[in-house]
């Protein structure tokens, strides 16, 4: 068996790490004894006299603290199960390799929603899925446009150009799948199983690997490269496969007949693979909610199936038929891959997820995945900043498989097709009879149905290696889009987890239920308790030197993390700046998950206009931010004032932040810019009502992405 190890060195590291964080930890938790400690005799103290406005202020105080330490403790150890599972992690290249020329490899379909995205972001993605190094594979592109005439113009641009990205890379493809399968098949019926006859094959080989290896060269010398993201897309692909076939050429020795005949299958799988797409919104009987749940969940029951077109009153419809009468044949799958139309994967993904979930003690395997890292090399300082969190939220996400808490990441799951079926239920969608697969309740799909899987035994598995990477929102507009849905559900998702941890009672569910229900409820109470620490007045009986201390190390250990993730250590600061200003942002998120539980509607999604290049920000997150900023600097010098020093000087500094984080992540230019181009749109739906509705009617929706 042919295995990556990690090596003596990186071994040393890792139990260094470990050392370090679990010292730290015992530090964390020590700080806060303190600060319960010197607040106990306080709560005794108002309790007995019965001076009950105190008391509860007290509890809120050692509440939001608290929530606030259970947060710092998580990242310890999470931080403590990545590097356990870092020094464990191995790759079985021997079974990998394997896969790659078996007749009967799990068949693979890739999905790819897609909702107006431009071509050139389609193509990077589907060319990353079309060259996984797996035989018996499927790319398709789920379009998800509405319907439009070509005098919508943009639109209707980009949603021709999603159609024709297929038709054009399946007939890139079969040129050369066609040409490898010849030359394969003239190897085989020339059969020259002798040493002169081998020597000869290996040199026509080497001809072709030359050919390949130059062919992807020049396929990177002639890339019109205008990002960082293309920069990424021709090292984890094309310069992936030159350096496979530049490999290929170090060797000498003749290959065996075996050799011969796998290295020419290898080539022919290389270009072999369907790429097709699929528009759920032409048929009126398959769900058109407005998300990208419902998108995969429409194809993914039509897997296996013949199906003809029908007309009706309501348009056309999609129905089951036999084969013979088929317009439409979506072949069966034993694993999908959900591939974001702004992600790519290296080569090697499928095939290396694959032979993990198909040993034996992984049957009850239903998710592999490596949570995306964000995409490196941005110039864009808040691209750069925003992507610093996905990066330490990919090291989170390995310490949660550790400790047996593993969430879906939606982006680029490898997912069982037996674990779909177990959690699929009926709906209904204008009278239509919908399969449900992916829970679309809110727009964290992904997140929910991690519940229900686990709900049916089926484990969450992430893989300890970065091999996916998701573009990060280059300006502070598109930022609020993607954090705001973040925000949105863990609250409403939470009733089911805890049913779920209340199912079986032992250790391992109550440490899966100590990882998991952090993850739901963070967003929701750390930043209001952020909010709230930074805001109350809080008296002198609540200046503690153990509550920075709860802290500390965390902040230590963050920084730390960082710089092993190619960022600089004062990123840290930045990174607590943008954590500020996007305190209104998740709370819009969070009160969207509110308003859905108290009205029962499902969150709408809707675009955000563009202001030159760019995403305008919704003009209640650009007030918010400066009403914020001059809270903390009124505040700080209010306290100062009344003589609360350590209070005040903290309120200032966190002015000082979020004023860099107005400056730096939004810009005092563009928010004003922002706020003329959208706060006239928004000013008509401005009523002095208090019904619920009108409360949460100036919060904006989410998008489709």
């Amino acid at each position: 068996m042919s295995c990556a190890y990690p090596d003596k060195v990186f071994v040393n590291k890792n139990r260094f790490e470990i050392r370090l964080t679990a010292l730290f930890l015992i530090f964390t938790v020590t700080a806060f004894a303190g600060v319960l400690y010197e607040q106990f005799d306080s709560l005794v103290w108002l309790f007995v006299n019965h001076s009950w406005d105190r008391f509860v202020t007290h509890i809120l105080f050692l509440t939001m603290v608290s929530f606030l330490v259970y947060g710092g403790i998580l990242y310890h150890l999470t931080r403590i199960g990545y590097f356990k599972r870092f020094s464990k992690s191995r790759n079985d290249l021997d079974s990998e390799n394997s896969l790659m020329h078996q007749a009967d490899a799990p068949r693979l379909t890739i999905l790819v929603p897609s909702y107006k995205e431009e071509q050139r972001v389609i193509m990077q993605t589907l060319l990353s899925a079309a060259f996984q190094l797996y035989p018996r594979r499927r790319v398709v592109l789920l379009i998800d446009n509405p319907p439009v005439k070509p005098s919508a113009g943009h639109d209707y641009r980009l949603l021709n150009e999603a159609r024709g990205l297929p038709k054009m890379l399946t007939d890139y493809f079969k040129i050369h799948k066609q040409r490898f399968a010849e030359l394969e098949q003239e190897f085989l019926t020339r059969n020259q199983d002798t040493p002169a006859g081998r020597a000869a094959e290996t040199t026509r080989l080497k001809t072709l690997w030359t050919e390949m290896e130059r062919y992807f060269a020049s396929k990177i010398a002639n890339y019109d490269v205008k990002s960082h993201v293309d920069e990424l897309f021709l090292n984890l692909i094309y310069d992936k496969l030159r350096s496979i076939f530049a490999g290929k050429l170090t060797g000498d020795a003749p290959l065996t007949m075996e050799e011969l005949q796998r290295e020419y299958r290898f080539l022919v799988i290389l270009f072999d693979v369907e790429i097709d797409s699929f528009e759920r919104k032409k048929y009126v009987n398959l769900s058109h909610a407005a998300n990208k749940a419902m998108n995969l969940n429409s194809y993914i029951g039509l897997a296996g199936g013949f199906f003809r077109e029908e007309q009706s009153a309501a348009g056309t419809m999609l129905v089951s038929c036999e084969k013979n009468e088929a317009q439409l044949t979506i072949p069966g799958t034993d694993f999908f891959i959900t591939l974001d139309a702004d992600s790519l994967l290296v080569p090697e993904y499928s095939a290396r997820l694959i032979s993990i979930m198909e040993r034996p003690e992984n049957s009850s395997l239903g998710i592999a995945q490596t949570p995306y890292s964000a995409i490196p090399g941005a110039d864009n300082r808040i691209e750069r900043i925003a992507g610093a969190t996905t990066d330490i939220q990919y090291m989170i996400h390995q310490g949660f498989t550790f400790f047996n808490a593993t969430y879906w990441v939606g982006a680029n799951a490898l997912i069982r097709s037996a674990a779909l079926q177990d959690i699929r239920i009926m709906t209904e969608e204008r009278g239509y009879d919908i399969q449900k697969f992916i829970q679309d309740k809110t727009v964290i799909e992904d997140t929910e149905s991690s519940i229900d899987l686990a709900n049916n035994r089926w484990r969450l598995y992430n893989h300890p290696e970065r091999l996916a990477y998701s573009a990060t929102p280059p300006d502070f507009g598109s930022l609020v889009i993607q954090r705001r849905r973040w925000a949105n559900g863990g609250l409403l998702i939470t009733p089911k987890l805890i049913r779920y941890l209340l199912g079986e009672f032992s250790f391992r569910r109550f440490s899966e239920g100590f990882f998991r229900f952090h993850y739901l409820v963070s967003i929701a109470t750390v930043n209001i308790g952020l909010l709230l620490l930074m805001v109350l007045p809080f008296g002198k009986e609540f200046n503690s030197i153990w509550l920075p201390l709860t802290s500390l190390t965390y902040y230590i250990l963050y920084a730390r993390d960082l710089n092993q993730n190619g960022y600089r250590i004062s990123d840290v600061f930045r990174v607590y700046a943008l954590n500020l200003l996007l305190i209104p942002v998740n709370l819009g998120g969070v009160f969207k998950s509110i308003e859905q539980a108290l009205t029962g509607k499902h969150i709408p999604f809707s675009r955000t206009p563009k202001i030159q290049g760019r995403t305008a920000a919704s003009p209640l997150y650009i007030i918010a931010s400066y009403l914020l900023f001059i809270q903390f600097f009124a505040g700080g010098l209010y306290s100062i004032y009344k003589g609360f020093v350590y209070p005040g000087a903290f309120s200032l500094l966190n002015a000082a932040f979020l004023f860099y984080a107005i400056v730096r992540f939004i810009g005092l230019k563009e928010s004003m810019e922002d706020l003329k181009h959208t706060l006239p749109e928004k000013m008509p739906s401005l009523k002095f009502s208090f019904s619920t509705a009108q409360l949460f009617k100036w919060l904006p929706d989410e998008q489709l992405q």
